[in-house]
């Protein structure tokens, strides 16, 4: 997870202040859509063992990979341990698509090359630094070797219709994003959001973009068959939680999340972030079955894998 000193904090603002921004700078930005990337880290991990108990319906998993050493990952593993735990995330947890932010992209390939490269597929969308005068550069993920960092769908099927929804993000400051893409044979559409959070914006500290970049991903959430899911930045709505504000209603209504239940709502989830914080969701309206969270030992994150029931 990107860090900054005080984090929890700096998630409060009072609703009703206007928000200043640029629309959805970079929307255009380069996807790439991974057959082949150049080979990276070797062979990468060992492949896949089947899952002891092989789930009844196809799995979608999200989990922010802490990967990028410089946003304070230097002390959460190798790339080679953390594309290891993506293999271990399709044998064992049966994840046949992967939501993945902080990732870097020669990890990625690694990943999808031990998965099967002939029928595992990614799409990437790289992170962007825009500063104050509007000039656009990547985000290296450390070391040459290691690819630029972004976020990513990891899917054992063919994806189509691989698109950057555009979203507001802040004038100077890290460019995140949602990226949605069709999966080819499970006839289900997933996007990858991984949200703003203050004081991303350098210019304004005080600026909020969650409920805007929610209110988008809640729009694509509304089409029939959709899961969408990531890294949010954002706590679940609650008593207790003053930024509740920012949550589109259809969330935890129409749209389900993965660790929602009968006797469990959603400021009861399950923590998936060290710091005892749900910052992690999936979300669908499909039948939902088994929610997993899994620490991967490798991240400050933990990762969500999802059952569909009477999917596929």
């Amino acid at each position: 997870m990107l860090r900054h000193p005080g984090w929890l904090p700096a998630l409060r603002r009072p609703p009703g202040r206007r928000r200043w921004y640029v629309a959805a700078a970079g929307a255009g930005a380069l996807v790439v859509l991974i057959g082949s990337l150049p080979a990276g880290h070797g062979d990468g991990p060992p492949p896949p063992h089947a899952a002891a108990v092989p789930p009844a319906g196809p799995v979608v998993a999200t989990w922010n990979m802490c990967d990028v050493r410089q946003w304070g990952c230097e002390e959460t593993g190798t790339g080679e341990q953390k594309t290891a735990a993506i293999v271990r995330l399709a044998a064992e947890d049966g994840a046949r698509v992967l939501l993945l932010q902080e990732v870097c992209s020669e990890d990625l390939e690694a990943a999808r090359r031990a998965l099967g490269a002939d029928s595992w597929h990614a799409a990437f969308q790289e992170y962007e630094e825009l500063d104050a005068e509007g000039r656009r550069s990547k985000v290296p993920c450390g070391t040459e070797d290691e690819g630029e960092a972004g976020f990513a769908i990891l899917s054992g099927y063919p994806l189509a219709t691989v698109t950057r929804v555009p979203s507001v993000q802040p004038a100077a400051g890290l460019q995140r994003g949602i990226l949605c893409a069709s999966v080819t044979g499970l006839g289900v559409k997933v996007c990858n959001a991984h949200l703003s959070l203050a004081p991303t914006d350098r210019r304004r500290k005080d600026l909020e973009y969650r409920d805007d970049q929610m209110a988008v991903l809640a729009q694509a959430a509304a089409e029939a068959r959709t899961v969408v899911g990531g890294d949010f930045n954002s706590e679940p709505p609650g008593t207790d939680n003053p930024d509740s504000w920012i949550w589109p209603a259809t969330f935890f209504t129409r749209d389900r999340e993965c660790d929602q239940s009968g006797d469990r709502g959603p400021a009861d989830a399950r923590p998936t972030h060290e710091s005892g914080h749900k910052l992690d969701f999936l979300f669908t309206a499909l039948p939902r079955g088994e929610c997993r969270v899994r620490d991967t030992g490798v991240s400050d994150h933990r990762a969500l894998a999802m059952e569909l029931a009477g999917s596929g």
